[in-house]
């Protein structure tokens, strides 16, 4: 099929707008902010919007995120591109037309990679088929060899979740919910367990069984529209993490969205969702249980205070961790102590003995004071009086 002349590929990229919002996808959520230097120049291709800052395996990265079509046949209660949401401008472009602004943008150094999501048109399987072509078009036919993040439809087959996997530097399986009654009010025409679920469980395979399967997976959810609890989002985390291999999970804050029948609702805390991505960096990074996490009674957990340090409050400071005896986990329970300090600590000791928390400052510990309350230096209290310097 012939490609459609540059200027009318970008148009419709432009109209497509700005995803970063729905679809964090990279190891920096809060960070995936469009560069502001693009917004800045006004050329023949003004896509500004499309582009975002992602961390990604290969490190930071300027990607291109899209859609193949804003359209979409399912009525996620929360989601801009529901069916039958007027407000929405509906945009679809072609797997030929999206390789070659991928493979144009990167050549002119805009992007260094590309974010590819889909409405649901004709079912999952249908759409799916789409991105993989993308994919497919991308690496075959233009010897790409960049950063391709491909979004997973609810209801794929399993081939298409391998081949997407064989063509993929990373793909989303997103479960929007930590349960079944979550999912169903969420998005009634989702199947927690039959379609989204189940993805999931036949990625960990596929990484398992195959050879030179390079794509990690992640998921998403969408935090504090149907009552969910910090409880069940890292209850579910957790099990992903250790049982499925999951790089890593997103938790998205809802905001309402005009003409959807969510519109009416209170948007969730930010401060929620940062804490929510603190306790999962300690239950993948850090080797916390949930039942190490501060739960507050009502199965969340306290948006005053980080996780560790709400921890520390209860654990450590009657009963604070010995510097110069423990282990690198239990270092690590320690609030400002994280595995680089808890690496440059045990070297350290084996050198001399540390007497004060100057000497941390001067290993490259930030804020050494912040872990007094929580730690002895060889059996006793550190010293009030800091020389951080």
């Amino acid at each position: 099929m012939p490609i459609r002349n540059t200027a009318t590929i970008f148009e419709k990229l432009t109209k497509m707008g700005d995803v970063t919002l729905f679809e964090p996808a990279g190891d920096a959520p809060f960070q995936e902010v469009q560069h502001s230097d693009l917004k800045q120049k006004r050329t023949a291709f003004d896509f500004a919007d499309c582009i975002s800052h992602v961390q990604t395996p290969r490190g930071s990265k300027p990607v291109l995120k899209t859609m193949i079509t804003s359209a979409c046949e399912r009525n996620c209660n929360y989601c801009p591109f529901r069916a039958g949401r007027g407000k929405t401008q509906r945009v679809t472009l072609t797997p030929d037309e999206i390789a070659h602004a991928t493979v144009t943008m990167q050549q002119a150094k805009q992007v260094d990679g590309l974010f590819l999501s889909s409405g649901i048109i004709k079912g999952g399987i249908t759409s799916q088929d789409k991105i993989i072509d993308t994919a497919e078009i991308l690496r075959k036919k233009y010897n790409y060899t960049g950063y391709v993040h491909l979004k997973i439809m609810p209801g794929a087959e399993y081939d298409q979740l391998l081949r997407a996997m064989q063509l993929a530097d990373r793909v989303s399986i997103n479960l929007e919910g930590p349960t079944e009654e979550r999912l169903e009010a969420l998005a009634p025409k989702k199947g927690f367990m039959q379609e989204l679920l189940i993805q999931l469980q036949n990625a960990h395979e596929i990484r398992q069984r195959y050879d030179r399967i390079r794509a990690s997976i992640v998921t998403q959810f969408v935090v504090g529209a149907v009552g969910d609890t910090d409880l069940e989002l890292l209850s579910l985390s957790e099990n992903l993490y250790q049982k499925l291999g999951l790089a890593r999970a997103y938790y998205s804050a809802f905001s309402p969205i005009v003409d959807t029948p969510f519109d009416n609702l209170p948007a969730a805390s930010r401060p929620r969702q940062h804490r929510l991505y603190q306790s999962s960096f300690l239950l993948r990074d850090y080797a916390w249980d949930v039942e190490d996490l501060p739960f507050l009674g009502d199965g969340n957990l306290r948006t005053d205070v980080d996780p560790k340090r709400a921890w520390a409050d209860i654990h450590l400071r009657q009963n604070p961790i010995d510097l110069m005896t423990a282990d690198r986990t239990e270092l690590m329970r320690v609030p400002g102590i994280g595995s680089k300090a808890a690496e440059a600590i045990l070297k350290a000791r084996r050198e001399r003995r540390l007497r004060d928390m100057g000497q941390l400052g001067r290993l490259g510990i930030r804020n050494p004071e912040q872990m007094m309350p929580y730690v002895l230096l060889g059996g006793k209290r550190p010293p009030q009086q800091l020389m951080l310097f």
